[in-house]
């Protein structure tokens, strides 16, 4: 019996890894302003993000202006202007600021109930530009208005149910992942023969780490395929990497530290049969 408890135990744990795993990142990772900041704030100098940023505020303050046969040149300046903007200090601030209020947002809409998407504000990045383009000189530049131009980074449809089950998680978040580890050392505990307990708690673990990069992959995969025709594949697969990297990070560490405790388990049997 304490045999078929500790096997038990142990696939529990190994399936528990993943879910610990999602459940610990909603609730320090997500939920934290500062953390997800710091996740966003890399895909500043992403290639496909800033063309993203750059293309939809060409649209937004090319249309503001009126410049008759000049026209063409404006645009083409401004265009100019953005991608110059888009490698500056500045630019990053003005990312870092934008993605911490569209956190703000996104909690706000889940403690609220109201809203269907989230949106990053670009007025920080045009209100930059316009007043370089004034600078410089640019011709009608001055004629720009300040404008709120968004850029929508999530939407969803169900409100309420993702509002549930991101609660749920953080609350998952506090107490799942040292259940987990408490099953782990119970496993060896109860286990009639313990070494080979922590060998197999070891494989499970590493088990657990292989489902968990196999649900981040299929949510990858999944996340891109529903999203709209019109959505920059490359930037929205960025955007993932980026809120993900957490979970990837986990699964290399967990499977290093399951097959580690795998192989000095089986190590150490190895030695003790030694004369």
């Amino acid at each position: 019996m304490r045999t078929y408890l500790s096997a038990a135990l142990i696939v529990l744990v190994a399936l528990l890894v993943p879910v610990s795993a999602v459940a610990y990142w909603t609730d320090h990772e997500l939920a934290d302003a500062d953390r997800y900041t710091a996740a966003m704030s890399p895909l500043a100098e992403n290639r496909a993000v800033q063309g993203v940023v750059v293309t939809q505020a060409t649209r937004a303050l090319a249309g503001q202006i009126d410049a008759g046969p000049f026209q063409g040149g404006v645009d083409a300046l401004i265009g100019e202007a953005l991608h110059s903007f888009a490698g500056t200090p500045a630019y990053r601030t003005a990312w870092d600021a934008a993605n911490r209020a569209a956190h703000t947002a996104f909690l706000a809409a889940l403690e609220s109930g109201r809203g269907d998407a989230v949106t990053i504000d670009l007025a920080p990045v045009t209100a930059q530009v316009r007043g370089e383009l004034v600078a410089d000189g640019v011709p009608l530049a001055d004629r720009i208005p300040q404008t709120h131009l968004t850029v929508k980074v999530m939407e969803y449809d169900n409100l309420g149910a993702l509002r549930k089950g991101f609660h749920m998680l953080q609350i998952a978040g506090v107490w799942l992942p040292v259940l987990t580890l408490v099953l782990a050392v119970s496993a060896v505990a109860v286990a009639v023969r313990r070494r080979r307990a922590v060998l197999a708690t070891g494989l499970g673990l590493a088990v657990g780490a292989v489902l968990l990069w196999i649900a981040v992959v299929l949510g990858r995969r999944l996340t891109l395929d529903d999203l709209p025709a019109d959505v920059d594949r490359a930037a929205a697969g960025a955007v993932y990497d980026a809120l993900t990297a957490f979970l990837r990070t986990t699964t290399w560490v967990v499977l290093a530290v399951g097959l580690l405790a795998a192989l000095a388990a089986w190590l150490s049997g190895r030695l003790r049969r030694t004369p």
